[in-house]
């Protein structure tokens, strides 16, 4: 597979890329961005996956999340996909809204048409994208982590819970825990999937450890001045799951903090750090 190389700068002693390749999966060019620390020739690091939140691109942890440091510290690839396939023909929201289509691909494989033959982000981030990184990228697939923040900490949550043999760690940053039971979810998972809700439980966290799901750990951050908190977040309902499960989890509410990236970078090396120790 051919990928194009965007940009490359060095930080950190490492460098910060952004790349381009063709996907099977989406039928669309797909960009992501890749840290890779500093590092001995021929030696493999560690991969920590982060998925972003609604309206966002691989841009938004790249230019905002201050992770790099603390990856070049703990030797640690840091890899950052978009969120939705982009391009012409690709369907989008028909009341041009944000939270759903372009940027808002909620990290599933959609059924429903027209956004079937495109949205297929969940094969995407689980099984091309991974393949790309392991071909292009000095990355040990034996120690990979997954973060990301609101759309993409509910992404984290799901494929982390569907796939505990692959990722040794889980994290995020104001999780949609839920989706099945707040306004985004409930629009996104019915647009992609259509009115059974049935077949939503695969891409719902609370649902999914209901189910028998369970991970090594989870760590959630979030902000308890988040706009979104009480009507599309709800962390208490992941709180309830894991506790009703035995699933190991912290999940601290953060006084004062918001939804945006000054929540996110203040505690981004903290999880990083998190990741880092379960990978070793």
């Amino acid at each position: 597979m051919t990928l194009e190389t965007l940009s490359t700068n060095k930080a950190f002693g490492g460098v910060q890329g952004v790349y381009r390749h063709d996907s099977r999966e989406t039928g669309t060019a797909m960009t992501f961005a890749v840290f890779i620390p500093d590092h001995a020739p021929g030696e493999k690091l560690a991969v920590l996956w982060y998925l972003s939140g609604l309206t966002c691109t691989h841009a938004n942890v790249m230019e905002k999340g201050e992770y790099r440091a603390a990856c070049a510290a703990a030797k640690m690839i840091f890899v950052a996909p978009d969120t939705s396939p982009r391009g012409e023909g690709v369907p989008d929201d028909p009341e041009g809204k944000y939270d759903f289509g372009l940027g808002a691909g909620f990290y599933v494989d959609a059924t429903q048409a027209p956004f079937a033959k495109n949205y297929r982000m969940r094969s995407y981030i689980e099984r091309e994208l991974p393949v790309v990184m392991a071909a292009n990228f000095p990355v040990d697939m034996r120690r990979q982590g997954i973060m990301g923040h609101s759309m993409g900490g509910h992404g984290a949550l799901t494929i982390g819970l569907r796939n505990p043999d692959t990722f040794r760690s889980v994290s995020a940053f104001a999780p949609i825990v839920a989706p099945g039971q707040v306004p985004w979810g409930e629009k996104a998972l019915a647009g992609y999937l259509g009115a059974d809700r049935a077949a939503w439980a695969g891409y719902d966290a609370v649902a999914l450890m209901e189910g028998g799901a369970r991970v090594a750990d989870i760590l959630v951050d979030q902000g308890d001045a988040d706009q979104f908190l009480d009507e599309q977040l709800r962390p208490s309902l992941l709180e309830r799951a894991c506790n009703a499960a035995g699933q190991k989890a912290t999940i601290r509410l953060q006084p004062g903090y918001d939804h945006s990236y000054y929540f996110i970078s203040t505690f981004m090396a903290e999880h990083v750090r998190w990741h880092a120790e379960r990978m070793r």
